[in-house]
């Protein structure tokens, strides 16, 4: 359906700082002009024009001027490309409009979303559009979730290749962690706070770990609110913040592939500190910071200094210096119904809130583009391990700096 367009890809909000570092990946990695199209898009010609200077790319490097507000030159530009890749957020202000252009083309669609009640909206409208279409909406291709997702997918599939059945119960550690998360995350964060406050069955999504399952509720799952001892890890297990999402498209992705890991299939994650008293006292202050964090983020007057003064803002972020010396190492552990166990890791080698994951979404849009043909995944709106799977992996591997491995 996609065949004879202009492009494989265009990286729409480029004049962004995650935009322009997707650009950069691209140009880095497959240049212009040679196997792989593509072309960047946002609001000015004129800024795009300056990031094609400033990022070394030639004149030839194609521009497209498109804006949210512009239904036209969204449906323009779903037209031309095989794939569209997405930094402008926060999606639920400024994400639907795309997601409906790409729908009606049959046009491929990535995103870094992290707001799973914009995610599930998008699903209940969109999914059977897109089915018809042919469209593949692909949400989360960044740190959030793509990690996790493809983490347990990685997991899950050595399980049954090696032990022969699913891993009923699976938990995700993450190890170690350098680097901030980008200010579009907080950007998002502090949309979904505000869009709650109006509209409370947000916080009845935002709590439900099968929010973007519709049809589907498993079994009770953990809740990660508080500091336990992981006797599998070893170490004290503090609340992750990102678990709120992640868990959630874990669990589309079971649901998607037909809940190949089992309608029972158990998941959570958490942040490790460390064994001992040390490691306690750490999961105790990182658990108090995180609940002083969001009592100061649900305060409209404190959300405003907030905004003013203390967090990144969109188009803000770390110098290159600090995103090369980012990364992340993620655990896995499971065990099968009757108790046979397995762990694996995955570990980035860039900080994750940027270089990471402008990496990681560029990888999923040539995976759709190039890889994963529509007799394999159709239309539809899906997660990464979902649609993607060992290819993405393979690609992960090849140009993003991950690395997924089994560990004793």
């Amino acid at each position: 359906m996609t065949e004879g367009r202009s492009y494989d890809a265009i990286v729409y909000g480029a004049t962004g700082f995650t935009g322009r570092l997707v650009a950069e990946h691209m140009l880095a990695t497959y240049g212009v002009g040679r196997d792989v199209r593509w072309a960047m898009a946002g609001r000015s010609k004129a800024k795009l024009e300056t990031i094609r200077e400033e990022i070394g790319a030639p004149e030839t490097l194609p521009l497209m001027v498109a804006d949210a507000s512009n239904p036209a030159s969204l449906a323009s530009m779903a037209r031309a490309a095989k794939v569209i890749i997405t930094t402008v957020g926060p999606y639920q202000l400024y994400g639907e409009p795309l997601v409906g252009a790409c729908v009606d083309a049959g046009t491929d669609y990535v995103d870094l979303c992290g707001e799973p009640a914009w995610m599930a909206a998008m699903i209940a409208k969109y999914d059977a559009r897109a089915k018809a279409s042919g469209a593949r909406i692909v949400f989360s291709c960044g740190f959030d979730s793509i990690p996790f997702d493809l983490g347990v997918t990685f997991l899950q599939d050595q399980a049954k290749d090696r032990l022969g059945a699913p891993l009923q119960r699976v938990r995700g550690r993450v190890r170690k962690m350098k680097g901030g998360f980008s200010g579009g995350t907080i950007a998002s964060l502090m949309a979904t706070l505000e869009s709650s406050k109006r509209d409370p069955s947000i916080v009845k999504t935002l709590a439900d770990p099968f929010a973007l399952t519709p049809g589907f509720k498993g079994p009770a799952q953990p809740s990660g609110e508080k500091i336990e001892h992981d006797s599998i890890a070893g170490q004290w297990a503090a609340p992750f913040i990102m678990a709120t999402i992640n868990t959630k498209n874990v669990h589309r992705t079971n649901h998607l592939l037909g809940r190949a890991w089992g309608a029972d299939f158990v998941y959570d994650e958490m942040m490790l500190t460390g064994d001992g008293v040390g490691g306690q006292k750490r999961a105790k202050t990182t658990a108090r910071q995180g609940a002083i964090q969001n009592a100061l983020l649900g305060f409209p007057p404190t959300r405003a200094l907030l905004r003013q003064f203390a967090l990144p803002k969109p188009g803000q972020g770390p110098s290159k210096e600090e995103r090369e010396s980012g990364f992340y190492d993620v655990l896995f552990t499971g065990e099968t119904k009757d108790g046979r166990a397995m762990r694996g890791a995955v570990k980035g080698d860039k900080d994750p809130g940027y270089a990471s994951t402008s990496k990681m979404i560029s990888e999923s849009a040539l995976c759709l583009a190039r890889d994963v043909g529509r007799d394999e995944t159709a239309g539809g709106v899906w997660t990464p391990g979902a649609a993607l799977g060992a290819k993405l992996i393979a690609r992960l591997e090849a140009n993003a700096g991950l690395r997924f491995a089994l560990e004793n």
